[in-house]
């Protein structure tokens, strides 16, 4: 009977009502900390993800996972394609033409960056194809000389499908007049939203009519790849290149988006490092609540000693009720934080539609909702790390009691 000492009391003491109702006070608020910073915890961990897995489709989805070019122009090109085709690590790869230039409706006037694609290929690489809200990729048909622009961009010209652009590049024309800029119409035959920055400053022609129009011949800027892994982008754009004949420049993401998302990746952490400190600081409440349990048990701890408990068992029996605190305020802020991250979407858009207010705007942030992505691995952590928390502040005070001294105690009873 002794040895169950420690489980059976120390579970009575977690339902008993206590004389000292600031005790219970003080152990519901310890329970609840733990609820809330678990549950917080998880949907904000959740969250995180869900950005972390919005910044890799959009917006890594669009730049080149790598490319391979050559300053003064690519000819062997086709050649290349198939040298890329042959590797594991390359999912696909395309030609492409870059240049900068300036599209003018009217007397409105904005900078883009313009890319000179193979419809079919370019597919293959980037998600833009999958992100039309007007025409299609495969509209832009060679000696067309169609453009397909992002919305936002769009809606800053002023111009839709059919509508008609004055694209200038930075390249001269001798006439009689002199040297003066390039100038070309183009039909705009596309538009597309990725909800990212690209909408603003981002536009698409036929590879062959950007060819012409900067007189490149049969030349392309250089060969976008998609790797398998895009974390091994990097290692594996700068080992193609080094195997190929010729010299090359090679870039990737990391170079263009590589501080956007480590930015992303160290804010998450810095938040869940904060949270786990509020779940500790609500972890060692147990420690108050416990050493004035311990305070208000001396009598009972007494009589357990004079009938022959050890001080294990003393011991054993404070770390049992700590522990129940723990658990139970652990387990009920896992299944709220669970519940949360599967329905924060929701939540949301009820937040908004009862007060009219928009948390994320569209505007600004490259999507309008709050992503989220639970990810089992997280919640085991934050379960795992908040029970340990909840254990380590149980020993003090059931250390404390198990050194308690009979006579000591019966002294002041």
């Amino acid at each position: 009977m002794i040895t169950s000492i420690p489980w059976l009391i120390g579970t009575r003491y977690v339902r008993a009502k206590r004389r000292n109702h600031f005790i219970s006070f003080i152990s519901a608020v310890s329970m609840i900390g733990l609820v809330l910073g678990v549950m917080v915890l998880i949907i904000v961990m959740s969250v995180m993800n869900g950005f972390d897995r919005e910044m890799q489709t959009r917006v890594l989805g669009m730049v080149p996972h790598g490319t391979i070019s050559q300053p003064e122009g690519m000819s062997d090109w086709p050649m290349l394609l198939d040298t890329l085709a042959a590797s594991p690590d390359v999912v696909a790869a395309t030609p492409y033409i870059e240049s900068q230039g300036l599209l003018s409706v009217d007397n409105v006037t904005r900078g883009v960056m313009i890319y000179g694609i193979d419809p079919e290929r370019h597919d293959k690489v980037s998600i833009v194809g999958e992100h039309f809200v007007a025409g299609q990729l495969n509209d832009l048909t060679p000696g067309r000389f169609g453009i397909v622009l992002g919305d936002i961009l769009a809606r800053i010209l002023g111009v839709g499908i059919g509508d008609s652009v004055t694209l200038m590049v930075p390249e001269v024309s001798v006439s009689i007049a002199g040297l003066a800029p390039r100038f070309k119409r183009f039909e705009v035959v596309g538009l597309f939203s990725v909800g990212a920055e690209m909408d603003s400053g981002l536009a698409y022609i036929n590879m062959r009519d950007a060819a012409k129009l900067l007189r490149m011949g049969d030349k392309v800027d250089g060969v976008r790849i998609r790797v398998a892994n895009l974390f091994d982008a990097r290692e594996i754009t700068w080992n193609l290149a080094v195997n190929l004949p010729g010299r090359y420049m090679v870039s990737d993401w990391t170079r263009t988006q590589g501080n956007l998302y480590k930015a992303i990746q160290m804010e998450k952490r810095m938040i869940g490092l904060l949270l786990v400190m509020i779940v500790a600081v609500a972890a060692f409440n147990i420690v108050s609540s416990l050493v004035m349990l311990v305070q208000d048990k001396q009598g009972d701890i007494a009589i357990l000693r004079t009938m022959g408990a050890s001080p294990r068992q003393i011991m054993g029996i404070f770390i049992v009720q700590g522990s129940m605190i723990g658990v139970i305020g652990v387990v009920i802020g896992t299944i709220l934080g669970v519940l949360g991250a599967l329905s924060i979407d929701k939540l949301i858009g009820f937040i908004e539609s009862v007060f009219g207010i928009q948390v994320i705007d569209g505007s600004v942030y490259f999507i309008d909702y709050f992503p989220s992505e639970l990810q089992w691995m997280d919640v085991a952590w934050i379960t795992g790390v908040s029970l340990i928390l909840s254990l380590l502040a149980t020993l003090y005070p059931a250390f404390r009691a198990s050194r308690l001294s009979p006579a000591e105690a019966l002294r002041y009873e």
